[in-house]
């Protein structure tokens, strides 16, 4: 079972009957959004019933429903911190492109790595409408380029200094060929700053990025929904598992 019902559910504003009374809906969904800091395999879940909390309705109260009982069926998992993985940060970053049905605004979604330990990860609608499955994509590494300056000055910080550039596993070419082109394309021109902020520290070997087939995503789980089969195995990918002594 899964955290939403289904292969890529779709919820809208106008899906169901209005609530009578709120304040269930936006306790229980509050409290959910406390539980995904640990719990990221709720994070996609949680970020689509979030988007309800003014207005929701009868569908958006049984999506909340599912997630509960994915969490009583899961309820002693999470996540796993070895102390003999390595130190080495490297991330999966992802977008979901014009996948809200209501503006076709796109989702981003990342996911950072400290050895096998999973230390950030983020689902998140993007503010602006995109244009390409690439220009989503390149949002999506922007913000994740943002996310990586803050833990590598965290973890220097800690004393955990990173010796070499940090990749980023991104799944759409075009988006790593415009980090690396440096003549802006018309196509580019909406998306420049973006450009400018990944590729100074691409250039400044803060990070690389490499290419990652589409079904080794790892970030994709904080993009869509997935059928229970794939939805288990990216789970898995996060370390994240049953607490119970075996």
């Amino acid at each position: 079972m899964s955290a939403t019902s289904g292969n890529n559910v779709k919820l809208r504003p106008s899906d169901g009957t209005p609530l009578p009374d709120p304040t269930l809906y936006r306790q229980l969904v509050g409290s959910l959004i406390y539980l995904t800091v640990t719990r990221p395999d709720i994070a996609y879940a949680v970020h689509l019933v979030s988007q309800f909390m003014s207005a929701p309705r009868t569908t958006h109260f049984s999506a909340v429903l599912r997630i509960l009982r994915y969490l009583k069926g899961t309820l002693f998992h999470g996540l796993h911190f070895s102390s003999e993985s390595s130190l080495a940060l490297h991330a999966f970053c992802d977008a979901d492109w014009a996948g809200d049905p209501t503006d076709r605004h796109s989702t981003t979604g990342y996911c950072f790595f400290l050895g096998t330990s999973l230390i950030s990860w983020r689902s998140k609608k993007q503010t602006v409408v995109s244009r390409s499955s690439t220009e989503a994509e390149y949002r999506a590494l922007a913000d994740a380029t943002s996310e990586l300056l803050w833990i590598r000055w965290l973890l220097q910080d800690m004393s955990v200094s990173q010796s070499t550039s940090t990749p980023i596993y991104c799944d759409n070419q075009s988006a790593i060929q415009i980090a690396h082109n440096d003549v802006f394309h018309e196509r580019t021109k909406h998306i420049e700053i973006d450009c400018h902020l990944v590729r100074h520290h691409l250039q400044h070997s803060i990070l690389r990025l490499l290419s990652v087939a589409s079904a080794d995503q790892t970030a994709d789980i904080f993009t869509k929904s997935h059928p229970p089969g794939q939805f288990g195995s990216l789970v898995s990918k996060l370390n994240l598992g049953s607490t119970l002594p075996t």
